[in-house]
């Protein structure tokens, strides 16, 4: 999204809301219409009431405001009833949009950014919404009804008109200034601010941590840091802005002495009436009103103008493919890598190094090496989680970036190293990704996953709540849980980080016997120490600096790896 056009991303969902927002200025149009009655009111009552004793003609009056004070109600309520609408599309508009778009972004994306910065665009919808459809946006609607008002002033009391011409221009550059200082101080704040957040999101989700090592010595200065620059900031944006805002508040009371003055010497010129001085006085808050307001509203403005640029950055960023081109049949299993390299960025190395394997179906296939030797990201990058910086991934001799997501989720079945669960419960933990599960699919890889037979120790089997990230759960439950949430459909590839850390020596002779019997019809990939499934895998590759420099049998090369007898790279190896 470009910096000059911020807005782009924003029209389309405005354009249907256009005969909604016409609709709003014609009875803007109408409620300032029936404003000017108060201050003609007020005149008459001062030229006509008052000297002539005009009991009846203050009767008429009376009646006549009081239907103009009705259809004002009437008015305003419809208007209010309208702009609520125009908040609640924009909300469903934007919101769906939004969480549309970052389900879609590839994985490198959402991890270049902190959790922080994805929960605080969806609080830049709220400013957008507040701002398209609240008083900020009535205020807009009344700016240009001044010219009617100054007009009025004109016609009734033109010896003080021109006080309200000198003083206008004055308050559209105290607007103008206000607008770039508080600009440049929100932005500021906020970005003290979301330092502040982040730190906090960290702690809440590291709690056990925290509590477990009594870090909070060690965080509190932290916390204090940055809370004392959010509210340095906070102080500085208000003082700016309270600068402007007293500013304002003293040209409109200046103004109101300067024209009371001036209206005067015309009364005792007798070129000017009482009540016409008076009902200038009152349309000339009118007139300044909504520039005064304008000032004091410009950290909304500003706050609104920075949430739609941080949001034309998430809907500029690129997305997975989502469109299916046409119909794959499930695929047999057979992956290659051709010359595959891979950076998190162009000032970072590259974690994947010329990679290139092909993996037939059949058989259990290891990846070991030491830490950061590049396993997760390599199989991450086989399952189109990561996209190569070069070469190409294919599936059954086709690139697997004219696959979408849904079709990879249903071919590939990922078991990742972290054991990650949603709130809710252990049935629709298992079919996440797969709502339409049957009973019976659910009941066959729970059984697979050897997590049925604890089910069903629970009062509520599988209606069992499993609390936040499955804090409910034991490791070893909260590892098989996702063990049986990749199994869930009967996909031809399997993709299992780590599967066995948090399971007894049980626990994983179930899984080693449960992935022999998968191995002879499916593609199995496993990132694994455990003697228990090594020992059934048919081909074991080692990993070292993002290459793979060794293949062969798991009895062959897993006492080179821990003798550290390395040799050099393959260019490459068939599994």
């Amino acid at each position: 999204m470009s910096d000059e056009n911020p807005n782009a991303w924003l029209k389309p969902i405005l354009k249907p809301l256009k005969p909604m927002y016409r609709e709003v200025g014609m009875i803007s149009l109408f409620v300032n219409l029936l404003a000017l009655a108060v201050p003609v009111f007020t005149m008459q009552i001062y030229d006509r009431v008052i000297f002539h004793a005009g009991i009846s003609t203050l009767g008429g009056l009376l009646v006549g405001m009081g239907m103009v004070l009705l259809f004002d109600f009437v008015l305003r309520q419809v208007r209010s009833r309208m702009m609520q609408r125009a908040a609640l599309r924009i909300d469903v508009a934007v919101g769906r949009s939004l969480f549309d778009k970052v389900l879609a972004m590839p994985l490198a994306t959402l991890e270049a950014r902190t959790a922080a910065y994805w929960n605080a665009l969806f609080k830049d919808v709220d400013v957008v919404r507040n701002t398209l459809s609240g008083p900020s946006a009535i205020l807009v609607t009344d700016l240009p009804f001044a010219v009617l008002f100054l007009g009025l002033i004109v016609v009734i009391a033109a010896p003080v008109a021109f006080v309200i011409a000198l003083v206008l221009p004055v308050f559209v550059i105290v607007g103008w200034r206000s607008a770039q200082v508080v600009n440049q101080a929100s932005s500021e704040e906020r970005e003290s601010g979301f330092g502040r957040d982040t730190l906090m999101a960290e702690i809440i989700s590291g709690r056990s941590t925290v509590k477990a090592l009594a870090l909070e010595d060690d965080l509190k200065p932290l916390w204090e840091e940055k809370q004392a620059e959010t509210i340095e900031r906070s102080i500085l944006r208000g003082g700016r802005a309270d600068k402007y805002i007293n500013l304002g508040a003293g040209l409109a009371t200046f103004t109101s002495i300067a024209m009371v003055s001036v209206g005067a010497l015309a009364i005792m010129d007798q070129r000017l009436t009482i009540g016409s001085l008076i009902a200038a006085n009152m349309l000339s808050n009118r007139v300044l009103g909504p520039f005064n307001q304008l000032v004091g509203s410009w950290r909304g403005y500003a706050s609104y103008r920075q949430a739609v640029k941080r949001l034309g950055e998430a809907f500029g960023m690129p997305q997975e493919r989502s469109e299916i081109s046409i119909a794959h049949d499930r695929p047999h299993g057979v992956i290659g890598l051709e010359n595959v390299k891979f950076s998190y960025g162009e000032e970072s190395g590259l974690v994947i190094d010329g990679v290139r394997l092909e993996i037939q179906p059949g058989g259990l296939i290891a990846i070991l090496g030491a830490n950061g030797s590049g396993k997760s990201t390599l199989v991450k990058m086989i399952q189109g989680l990561y996209q190569p910086t070069e070469g190409r991934i294919l599936l059954d001799g086709a690139d697997i970036k004219q696959f979408t997501r849904g079709e990879m989720s249903e071919w590939f079945g990922y078991v990742p190293q972290e054991c990650f669960l949603f709130t809710g419960t252990i049935r629709d933990n298992i079919a996440k990704g797969n709502s339409g599960a049957s009973d019976e699919e659910i009941l066959t890889a729970s059984k697979r996953a050897g997590l049925h037979e604890y089910i069903i120790d629970f009062p509520d089997g599988y209606g069992t709540e499993v609390g936040e990230a499955g804090q409910r759960l034991s490791g070893g439950m909260r590892q098989r849980l996702t063990i049986a949430r990749g199994l869930l459909g009967d996909p031809p590839i399997l993709i299992l980080d780590e599967p066995s850390s948090n399971l007894d020596r049980s626990g994983e002779a179930e899984l080693a016997e449960t992935l022999e019997t998968l191995a002879q019809d499916h593609t199995v990939l496993l990132i694994t120490y455990s003697p228990g499934l090594l020992a059934v895998c048919r081909q074991v590759l080692i990993m070292q600096k993002g290459r793979i420099v060794r293949s062969g049998r798991p009895i062959d090369v897993v006492p080179q790896l821990v003798a550290g007898q390395m040799p050099a790279p393959l260019l490459r190896e068939q599994a």
